[in-house]
């Protein structure tokens, strides 16, 4: 057997609750029926935690197999260190054919990350994501026109960043299995959308808004509505000062990104399969964080919660979607670090020393439940006030958030306590504080806050060393030109030539 192509489905700021197969108290009312498909024909991991729930430090932790501490992965200014082995070139060294389409919003000059090509994407640093022409005009991504400026989008939907990762993607491997049919590949594919500007094309905004769009599953309610944490992060993302009805409108549009994203993905998934791309292809899908969406009076991510934390994670393989294997779903919890070593076992590549993920790739082909070992999940930056900086530890039902110098730590039994309402190393019994007890020896056998304060500090030293040439504006979505040139792919939508008015 030939060694399988991978297609590597990546999305951005997807809450875990995003999929139309979850019903109840689980999922939001969103359509999803491509991704349903493919947990409907695949394996569905229902409790998977990014390493760090913000942009950057998530993308590179993935990709790397580590966490902030040993990635470098602290802030979305941060930079993937050249020397440490990537999962595109460990695939790369092991005769892959390896590409990136789309967003990775990685700072300094490694803009590759390993990957042998990239036709499209935010290749000089500024992420790729697509501000409508209004909010441009009006201040781009400022706090409030997140949610205030939800509904439908401005831009043409052809000239959409999803639209173009489509197109590119089917190009480029078209034409690489007609140059080298024999050699596989493994292409990300990664989009912009879910995350915001939470804008649509209107016959997804117009499925929510404004009947159908339902309430956050909890709102800022329970022991942790005043922590020094959540206030912080409400003062910082400004959440107060949205009013009911601009929650609403702006969870409709929400839920509209998600469909579009699967719309999209159907699309994409069409196309291969009509090229015969998809006939030896492992197909994985997930999102870099989560979103607050309103929950806990909250929205965006970077924060403890589990909408922000826990993101949608399905892998399928060739022989389950042909049905020779059953699908499965996974309930263990496990964390993004764990793809690294997965994809090296289910493509047979010999995983490099380093990594802090474990190989699921028996849990993926057979369905059986791993051993279940804590996951940890890093907000290493004091963003919300000083010793906000926390580490989560998932083991089991339980769930500890054991901050720097923030009081007090946090206990959830996820389980009997889903939404996080009750701290349990204030109000639990005996046996669950002796838990908390067990789970903090954990995080502080395996975290030194001031430690990774100090490298944190060391590695932004670095970025500047590692920075764009000078003159090297920070534009977003670019084309990577067949001689070498990287130019600007959204200038006609943000200093367009107009002809008539």
């Amino acid at each position: 057997m030939t060694r399988p192509n991978v297609l590597f489905l990546f999305s951005d700021e997807h809450s875990y609750r995003g999929l139309s197969l979850l019903e109840g108290q689980v999922g939001e009312p969103v359509h999803t029926p491509t991704l349903d498909g493919l947990a409907g024909q695949g394996a569905y991991f229902s409790s998977a935690y990014c390493q760090s729930p913000l942009c950057t430090p998530s993308r590179i932790c993935l990709l790397t197999g580590r966490s902030p501490m040993t990635s470098g992965g602290w802030s979305n200014g941060s930079y993937l260190r050249p020397e440490i082995p990537t999962i595109p070139s460990v695939f790369g060294n092991a005769g892959y054919t390896t590409c990136l389409v789309g967003k990775m919003h990685l700072g300094g000059t490694n803009q590759l990350a390993g990957f042998g090509h990239r036709p499209y994407g935010d290749l000089t640093g500024g992420a790729g994501h697509q501000r409508d022409p209004l909010s441009e005009r009006e201040g781009g991504f400022a706090m409030r026109s997140r949610t205030a400026d939800a509904g439908v989008t401005e831009i043409p939907e052809s000239a959409l960043q999803e639209q173009v990762i489509v197109r590119e993607t089917i190009s480029f491997l078209r034409e690489q299995v007609a140059a080298q049919p024999e050699k596989p590949w493994f292409l990300c594919a990664s989009f912009s959308r879910p995350h915001f500007p939470l804008t649509a094309p209107g016959r997804f905004f117009n499925r929510y808004w404004p009947e159908q769009v339902t309430p956050p599953k909890v709102g800022r309610t329970g022991d942790t509505a005043n922590h020094p944490m959540t206030v912080g992060m409400a003062k910082g993302f400004r959440t107060e000062e949205v009013s009911e009805q601009e929650m609403m409108k702006a969870r409709a549009a929400y839920f509209a990104c998600i469909d579009y994203l699967d719309e999209i993905l159907g699309d994409l998934l069409h196309l291969m399969e009509r090229s015969g791309l998809l006939d030896n292809t492992i197909i994985v899908y997930t999102s870099d964080h989560g979103e607050m969406a309103g929950e806990h009076g909250m929205w965006w991510k970077n924060s403890w919660h589990e909408a922000a934390a826990r993101v949608p994670l399905i892998i399928q393989t060739p022989s389950q979607r042909r049905g020779d294997r059953p699908s499965t779903r996974v309930d263990t919890p496990v964390g993004l670090a764990d793809l690294f070593p997965t994809l090296c076992g289910l493509a047979d590549i010999e995983a490099p020393e380093g990594l802090e993920g474990r190989d699921l790739s028996d849990a993926v082909s057979t369905g059986t439940e791993p051993g279940t070992e804590p996951v940890f999940v890093d907000n290493p930056l004091p963003r919300w006030g000083e010793g906000s900086e926390n580490r989560i530890v998932r083991l089991g039902q339980y769930k500890l958030v054991r901050f720097r110098g923030m009081r007090p730590h946090l206990l959830f039994d996820l389980e009997a306590d889903p939404l996080e309402q009750r701290n349990l190393l204030e109000r639990g019994t005996e046996a669950e504080m002796a838990v908390g007890r067990e789970l903090k020896a954990l995080v502080d056998g395996s975290w030194d806050f001031d430690a990774a304060a100090a490298q944190r500090r060391k590695d932004e030293e670095e970025l500047g060393r590692n920075s764009m040439g000078e003159g090297v504006g920070r534009h977003g979505n670019c084309y990577h030109m067949p001689d070498g040139r990287v130019v600007a792919a959204d200038t006609p939508l943000y200093e367009p030539t107009v002809i008539e008015v």
